[in-house]
């Protein structure tokens, strides 16, 4: 099962720099399971004993947390290939910080985190290589973490679209942009309401800063989006 799935693993940041088939041998060695998530099931519940790091094998995953008033604030959106439980598996009793579910129907590659970072056996050359990526994927994921703030802390609902278009637009290179979430998912990320958020962008491409229709967004202005940040 895991054959069908070695293109996809091949450019997760976990396996960066290694071949299909060193990929291969390293879950044999890493004794890695696959599991199947039907539409709408958790596959992590926030306070759960965490025993795994996932990466998606196909399907999309949703990241969210339950405020106060008990609405869903949604964190991050996983695709094939995205990694997810690496910053919280090393901790002392380590437990799922927040819920994980399956937006279609999803594979997941579960990994336990003592073999990811114990010494092999086997001497298996590619576990300093994994080791090293596993790091990287830690601290690429805090700077993740530092952006979300930066977008919360944010008054206005422009300065959050323009900085949230502005991080897609360095990120891709490219004025076009395919936003990553749907216009639910987006309000929830930026934390306001999906009627204000419509709105404003709309107020945006009046004003030919932006263009867009469904989930394709044309930055027409980078400097006037750069003054609503």
């Amino acid at each position: 099962m895991i054959s069908e799935h070695l293109s996809v693993l091949s450019g997760a940041r976990l396996f960066r720099g290694l071949s299909e088939s060193d990929i291969e041998a390293l879950l044999r060695c890493l004794e890695s399971r696959v599991a199947s998530y039907p539409r709408n099931e958790c596959v992590a519940i926030e306070g759960e004993p965490l025993t795994s790091v996932g990466i998606v094998l196909c399907g999309t995953l949703t990241i969210y947390k339950e405020n106060a008033a008990g609405n869903q604030v949604v964190l991050n959106v996983l695709r094939p290939g995205d990694m997810f439980g690496e910053t919280a598996a090393f901790v002392s009793s380590p437990k799922w910080p927040a819920t994980i579910r399956a937006e279609s129907a999803s594979g997941v590659l579960h990994l336990p985190p003592d073999r990811l970072i114990e010494q092999c056996q086997r001497l298996c050359p590619w576990h300093k290589a994994l080791l090293k990526n596993l790091l990287g994927a830690v601290s690429e994921r805090a700077l993740l973490l530092n952006q979300k703030v930066k977008y919360l802390t944010m008054k206005s609902i422009r300065g959050k679209l323009s900085a949230y278009l502005l991080d897609l637009y360095k990120k891709t290179g490219s004025r076009d942009l395919v936003l990553p979430l749907n216009r639910n998912q987006m309000a929830d990320f930026l934390n306001v309401s999906r009627p204000s958020m419509s709105r404003e962008m709309c107020r945006m491409r009046d004003e030919g800063i932006i263009d867009f229709h469904l989930s394709n967004v044309r930055i027409l202005d980078p400097e006037r989006l750069l003054e609503g940040h």
